[in-house]
């Protein structure tokens, strides 16, 4: 994926050419899957789901024509034929709490799980749509998503374009709840979400951030390492914090945090920079979100929550230090959940933390009280229901 100045997607410069009816079609490729295929099967409302998926597994590319509800349709009989196949090492939630080694088969269950996320995607990818120049799409019943394109890839060109069906729908969910926002009750208002950005919806690490007692001095100054949507350097202004330094890498990052704290009136607050982890200078107090899983993403989406071999964390930890006052506190914020999946040991994090020259001042923990902490059916419910959220308050060793 490529940004441009203001986080929004570039168009993938890849031509693509297919025979369709006798005729030769050209548009740029922005499908979420590469390289492009040598060639595209059209398909429409004569085509069965049966037949669909063995296309599709055969490595077969779709270019839907038909009705967009019934394309809609297909992609959801699809989705269905892809659950009925069997889990590999996935114990049922019972047979799991009566093991002895849960970890063990809980990491089975994550391989197991993500192998079929990632084999989802694949298949569920090749299912195509052809955009006008003007984004608009030459189906029946289809949307009127232009605005949803254009928050995510920016203004029209002059070209077609390809994407997957499931970008389309992707783009569309971002939209709705980039309009209706996150309700964040300590901000009395929302954060919106922009396209490709983290939604807060885990309002657990909001509340240890909001009710967490703050270091000497940091009322004049923080840091917020990895901003994101921008949550937590709201957080930290609504609390009085003077001025917040709000880092984050992504261009999409900066556009939406500058969107959410002109919406809170908080950004007189908040300097946001454009940098990997930390700013210039020593703060009081340093906050980081980072992902709080060690493995590797499936797409780019993904990596708000997957963080391979835990480099933004282990990065974090690593730099700390010169970047603290004297008496000065790093908080992280971060969930076991990779300990009960067997990515990460609590000894790698302790050990991380002493080998930076850090020690713990106290950690604040709390329950998530998300859905699927209480669902039984998910895969990995057996780790998420011992899954506990902490807020880490870190120093510099004596």
């Amino acid at each position: 994926m490529v940004l441009n100045d203001d986080g929004l997607m570039l168009l993938k410069q890849t031509q693509f050419t297919w025979d369709e009816s006798g005729q030769t079609h050209t548009a740029l490729w922005r499908a979420a899957i590469s390289p492009p295929p040598a060639a595209l099967e059209v398909a429409d409302d004569t085509l069965s789901a049966d037949k669909a998926y063995k296309l599709l597994k055969g490595g077969a590319y779709l270019l839907w024509r038909g009705d967009y509800h019934n394309g809609r349709q297909l992609l959801q009989a699809l989705g269905r034929r892809l659950d009925k196949k069997p889990r590999v090492n996935t114990p049922k939630a019972n047979q799991a709490a009566a093991t002895a080694d849960q970890t063990a088969h809980a990491h089975a269950a994550f391989v197991q799980h993500r192998a079929d996320q990632a084999r989802r995607h694949n298949l569920l990818a090749r299912v195509l749509l052809a955009f006008e120049p003007d984004y608009s799409l030459a189906l029946r019943r289809a949307p009127k998503a232009q605005l949803a394109l254009t928050e995510a890839w920016g203004e029209p060109t002059d070209q077609a374009c390809i994407a997957s069906f499931k970008d389309l729908q992707g783009m569309i969910g971002a939209h709705e709840w980039r309009k209706k926002g996150v309700g964040i009750p300590f901000l009395d208002g929302c954060i919106h979400p922009h396209y490709a950005v983290y939604s807060p919806l885990r309002g657990e690490y909001i509340d240890l951030v909001a009710t967490a007692p703050l270091p000497p001095g940091a009322q004049a100054l923080a840091f917020d390492i990895g901003t994101g949507s921008g949550v937590i350097a709201a957080v930290l202004a609504k609390r009085g914090v003077q001025r917040v330094l709000a880092t984050d890498m992504e261009p999409r990052a900066i556009a939406c945090a500058t969107d959410n704290l002109q919406r809170l009136g908080l950004s007189g607050q908040v300097d946001l920079v454009a940098t990997n982890l930390f700013p210039q200078g020593q703060a009081p107090l340093i906050v980081c979100n980072p992902p709080w899983l060690p493995a590797p993403a499936n797409n780019a989406i993904e990596r708000a929550v997957y963080d391979p071999d835990s480099a933004m964390l282990r990065g974090f930890l690593g730099g700390l230090g010169e970047h603290l006052t004297p008496g000065g506190e790093g908080w992280l914020i971060l969930s076991d959940l990779a300990e009960h999946l067997g990515l990460r040991t609590r000894d790698e994090l302790m050990g991380w933390i002493a080998g930076a020259g850090l020690r713990v001042v106290k950690r604040h923990d709390t329950r998530p009280t998300h859905p699927k902490s209480k669902d039984a059916a998910d895969p990995l419910f057996m780790a998420r229901r011992k899954e506990v959220t902490s807020l880490w308050r870190l120093a510099r060793k004596a």
